[in-house]
């Protein structure tokens, strides 16, 4: 699954390092999701359909089937990630979570073809898995082998060819709805249509999960009812967010950063104090975040009033800027001639939603949530208007 930023509540909770140059995470919730799978496979499939085995042999199939499963979910987002970073898009992280794997995208697909490649080589590696798994599974079989193996290599197999076809389900935010928003895209010529379009088709597919799921625990599914629920539900929200950023980038069409930013923004030095930003900066200019520089201009960091904040008011005569700053590796910077919507997608990264914009390696403006939500009402307005002209 591939998301252009996504909440917080799916962010990592800790690192495991990085593959192809992109940091993959873990989410907490993969905790639980992953102890239902082993206590799913070791105290209940395993047991039922191999008896008379020892509880060791079952918890050591189940947890290596376990860990083979979700090493199948990494190569599924690491798969979109090499294929996003080759067609010119910048991957912010990976992160494995309650629902399986997420790959955050910063920036659209430049066509519909490099959106479909994009989208497709996901549930393709996903297949490829479930077949490779699937052709052990069958080989064991014709040579006469029984056991926990066989089970396991038949469960891989079936579980990672489920993970491509509910994949290719033509609803956002799936892999299928991103194929579904490419072949759009590519009939009508328009993106943001696209997205809507599977937008929708997400909204639709999670209801009709809620209520399969809902159905399904009241005939007595149990918890298997719930969770059909519970996918529909997350469906049903990430597909309105996807919805709301297109209608967003529709308004927004053809606006240039320098058409919103606030030029020559008041800026401050790293060295200057938090007391002195409260005393003469805060009050005095009504700024909420304030750019830091140095050399002549170039920007280092940004505070905002909520990392200020933070700092206990005996210590800010004594903590300068630079320890609350956002890091200069951490800046959302932009070009005063970039489109606001290639913008969007990256304002998520650091300091409350706001990018610096630069010329020549030197600050310019700065762009603020106020001022994206000024833009997108503006730009409502002349859609409102445009068909009157």
């Amino acid at each position: 699954m591939t998301l252009r930023g996504y909440p917080q509540h799916m962010r990592a909770s800790f690192r495991l390092g990085r593959i192809v140059g992109v940091p993959v995470g873990v989410n907490w919730s993969v905790l639980v999701i992953f102890a239902l799978i082993w206590w799913g496979l070791s105290a209940n499939l395993f047991p039922r359909s191999y008896p008379g085995l020892s509880v060791i042999a079952y918890l050591v199939a189940g947890l290596a089937a376990a860990v083979v499963f979700f090493l199948g979910l990494l190569a599924h987002e690491v798969s979109h990630a090499i294929v996003a970073k080759r067609n010119g898009l910048e991957v912010g992280g990976i992160t494995l979570w309650l629902f399986g794997g997420v790959a955050e995208l910063r920036g659209e697909a430049r066509s519909p073809g490099a959106e479909l490649r994009i989208a497709g080589i996901g549930p393709l590696v996903s297949l490829v898995i479930g077949i490779f798994f699937g052709v052990i599974a069958m080989l064991l079989s014709l040579g006469g082998v029984r056991g926990l193996l066989l089970g396991a290599m038949a469960w891989l197999g079936g579980i990672n060819l489920l993970l491509a076809i509910f994949n290719i389900l033509p609803a956002a935010p799936l892999d299928g709805g991103r194929l579904l928003r490419a072949a759009v895209w590519k009939a009508t010529g328009d993106r943001n249509r696209a997205s809507v379009v599977a937008a929708r088709a997400g909204w639709v597919l999670g209801v009709a999960l809620i209520g399969v799921g809902l159905w399904r625990f009241l005939t007595g599914a149990g918890v298997g009812g719930l969770w059909l629920a519970l996918i529909g539900w997350f469906l049903i929200g990430a597909a309105s967010l996807e919805e709301r950023q297109a209608r967003m980038g529709s308004a927004l069409r053809g606006i240039r950063v320098s058409d919103v930013m606030t030029p020559q923004p008041q800026t401050a030095s790293s060295e200057m104090t938090v007391a002195d930003f409260v005393d003469n900066y805060l009050f005095a200019y009504r700024h909420t975040a304030l750019p830091l520089t140095e050399d002549g201009g170039r920007p280092i960091g940004l505070v905002t009033l909520d990392r200020v904040r933070g700092v206990p008011s005996d210590q800010r005569g004594s903590t300068t800027l630079e320890a609350v700053a956002c890091r200069a590796d951490d800046l959302v910077l932009a070009s005063p001639d970039e489109q606001l919507t290639d913008l969007l997608p990256r304002l998520s990264q650091c300091a409350d939603g706001r990018a610096l914009v630069v010329s020549e390696d030197r600050l310019v403006g700065i762009i603020s949530p106020s001022d994206i939500s000024r833009a997108v009402q503006r730009g409502h307005l002349r859609e409102q208007t445009a068909p009157n002209r």
